[in-house]
């Protein structure tokens, strides 16, 4: 598409560099969607029982959640890791997420208008592994290149939340992801380790709630209010309290 070449989007907040190319990974599994069918105890009493009727009810039981199933995973693919998608039109508004991408070739877009201009850009990022995107009714265009497909996801769902994450893991969903609390990483070395609590996936500045370039150790506390907390470049992160 021409556009994965762009670099991140930057900001500064204190002296801190912001997402200059920014890696969001994590392979956390499907917090964002669910679905499956329950049983049917009225099909399984007729079965037990014999007859047509309950074979008949078996069968249909089957169609259902082979239906339901397939209704599942049109639901988790939402859209494709490739293509210029029209909000409103090719995309609903709302909280997708794509993971599993690696060494950073997936690249994605939030523009308010479809000029391809450096001015119409409203959020972008470069990917490792998971990232989290609100497409928001006002956007216009949200573009994605080189990234696995994007699928919905419910910002207020909760987990079975982790204490441990990588610390290349990029953006992780708390309460869903990893539980709040105090995290250490350790042994990062050159700056090259890059964290952010953000209460939002928006992707703006006003997103960030504190974010640092780490030598050494790091010591991050996330709250339970905090939404989302990315990490890149760094080593693992341990829940220490």
């Amino acid at each position: 598409m021409g556009m994965k070449g762009k670099v991140a989007l930057g900001a500064v907040v204190g002296v801190v560099v912001i997402g200059v190319v920014s890696a969001n990974a994590g392979d956390n599994g499907d917090g964002g969607t669910s679905g499956g069918t329950g049983k049917d105890s009225s099909a399984s009493a007729e079965r037990e029982a014999g007859g047509n009727e309950g074979t008949k009810d078996t069968e249909d039981t089957k169609d259902t959640k082979d239906t339901d199933k397939a209704a599942v995973a049109e639901k988790k693919a939402a859209f494709a890791g490739d293509g210029d998608f029209q909000v409103g039109s090719d995309i609903k508004p709302g909280t997708y997420r794509t993971t599993g991408n690696s060494d950073g070739m997936c690249y994605w877009e939030r523009a308010k208008d479809a000029s391809g201009e450096m001015d119409s850009l409203l959020a972008n990022d470069n990917v490792t592994g998971t990232s989290y995107v609100t497409v928001k009714a006002t956007d216009k265009l949200f573009k994605s290149s080189d990234c696995n497909d994007w699928e919905a996801v419910d910002e207020k769902a909760k987990g079975s939340p982790a204490a441990r994450m990588s610390g290349d893991g990029g953006m992780f969903a708390v309460g869903a992801d990893i539980a709040p609390g105090t995290y250490k990483s350790t042994g990062n070395t050159d700056d090259s380790c890059y964290w952010e609590r953000t209460k939002d996936a928006e992707h703006g500045i006003e997103s960030i709630l504190a974010n640092d370039n780490v030598n050494g150790t790091a010591v991050v506390r996330l709250s339970s209010s905090d939404a989302y907390f990315k990490t890149t470049g760094c080593k693992d992160w341990k829940k220490t309290g």
